[in-house]
């Protein structure tokens, strides 16, 4: 047995789970309080006067500024810190801000607000991947790190089937408020019950710079990163939008919309993040080119699937007909998580988790539904209500056939760079 996997190992399975379990949890708050505004884009726009490049910019570049450039130096103190107890700090603050979001007047406002999540939610992945690569051994790391990547799912879900009935009952602000709070109570749990595991690295010897360096020469971590930020850019960019698109296009109701949205969220997506890791894990033992290649089939098996959503003219059978693109097109997560933390040292784990969330989301958050909200605006002139549907489908389209060439890309050197690594 290798130290790795006796240190892995020394843990219980009964608080493995429970630790998977809370760090799950976590990971749902994290993605309901940053989701809830994707079906309140609309009562916001309406209340504060906003265009599409304005709710672009609310959900894009305003969050991912802090999220992306705090995130690399909070991962490195994680490599070297008590993990727990940035965990635990983070959530309340991304909890707090949200809930303060409730209280905007303008676009300014709110803005802060979403830079106070941003700068709250960087603090939450990179070491929560860092405890559960130290948790469970390789041979199981895909299938526990999707588990996790669950929270994805799970918290879009809440936040759309949550979000988009509690604007009909108590309106956008005081829905911000009902889903930040309980955050606050859970950072509690987190630092009170939630062991540091021990490291299966001694304490940080590299430098930022010698982890940048190490995994900037790896070619499937570059193609693997730049295609996951590719397949985000089409995610968050029509995302961000599928409230306004349903509701304009196709003259659903919020709550409504939110049903829809979080049931197929909720059951496609969770099956679709498990699927990924479970796959990957049990192709990847015989060859790891899986962990690549997998990423790679699903997002064109999705593309079918989402010009049905754009193109069908009856919305709750484009929202059914959406379910396979769900299903096929989140399968990258746990994969995409498992080899970049395989591919690096362990002392630069949280770093170079840290370096793909910031890739991913400076260019696939940051940019995103920026550029579907302007591409929308740009267009309207000519499509009218439209401009929204043509506008995310050519994003999903272009944005998912470049990715799986990336992962695709990234097959070629992948085994020899994880046999350099071992």
């Amino acid at each position: 047995m290798s130290a790795e996997t006796a240190s892995a190992a020394s843990p219980s399975e009964g608080y493995r789970r429970y630790a998977l379990g809370l760090l799950l949890t976590v990971y749902v708050f994290n993605f309901l309080d940053r989701q809830i505004l994707t079906i309140l884009n609309p009562a916001i726009s309406r209340d504060l006067q906003l265009s599409d490049g304005a709710l672009g910019f609310l959900a894009g570049p305003v969050f991912a500024l802090f999220y992306t450039t705090a995130g690399i130096p909070i991962a490195r103190w994680a490599d070297i810190g008590v993990r727990r107890s940035i965990i635990a700090l983070a959530l309340f603050v991304w909890s707090a801000m949200t809930a303060l979001s409730g209280l905007a007047q303008n676009l300014g406002h709110i803005a802060f607000a979403r830079l106070g999540v941003g700068l709250g939610e960087a603090g939450g992945t990179p070491p929560a991947h860092s405890i559960i690569s130290d948790l469970f051994p390789p041979e199981r790391r895909a299938s526990a790190l999707s588990t996790y990547a669950l929270g994805v799912s799970i918290g879009g879900a809440l936040g759309l089937l949550l979000g988009g009935w509690l604007e009909e009952w108590i309106g956008w602000r005081w829905t911000f408020a009902a889903v930040g709070l309980p955050g606050i109570a859970l950072a509690l749990v987190v630092r009170l019950t939630l062991r540091e595991p021990p490291r299966t690295h001694a304490a940080s010897r590299a430098s930022m710079l010698e982890g940048f360096t190490f995994m900037a020469k790896r070619r499937s971590f570059v193609h693997m990163a730049s295609g996951a930020a590719l397949l985000a850019f089409s995610g968050y960019g029509t995302g961000a939008f599928s409230a306004v698109f349903l509701e304009r296009v196709h003259h659903l109701s919020t709550g409504e919309v939110g049903s829809w949205l979080g049931g197929i969220a909720l059951g496609a997506g969770a099956l679709g993040t498990w699927l990924g890791g479970a796959l990957s894990d049990r192709f990847g033992r015989a060859d790891a080119r899986w962990y690549l290649g997998l990423p790679a089939i699903a997002a064109l098996l999705s593309l079918p699937f989402s010009a049905l959503y754009y193109l069908w003219p009856e919305g709750r059978t484009a929202i059914v007909l959406s379910a396979p693109a769900s299903v096929f097109g989140i399968m990258y997560l746990g994969p995409t998580f498992a080899m970049t933390q395989g591919l690096v040292r362990p002392e630069m784990r949280a770093l170079a988790s840290a370096v793909l969330l910031f890739v991913i989301n400076a260019i696939g958050l940051g940019l995103g539904p920026l550029f579907v909200g302007l591409l929308s605006d740009a267009i309207t002139p000519r499509f009218g209500v439209d401009a929204i549907r043509y506008a995310s489908l050519a994003t999903a389209v272009v944005s998912t056939i470049w990715a799986a060439a990336h992962y695709a890309l990234g097959t070629r050197t992948l085994r020899e760079e994880l046999r350099a690594v071992a």
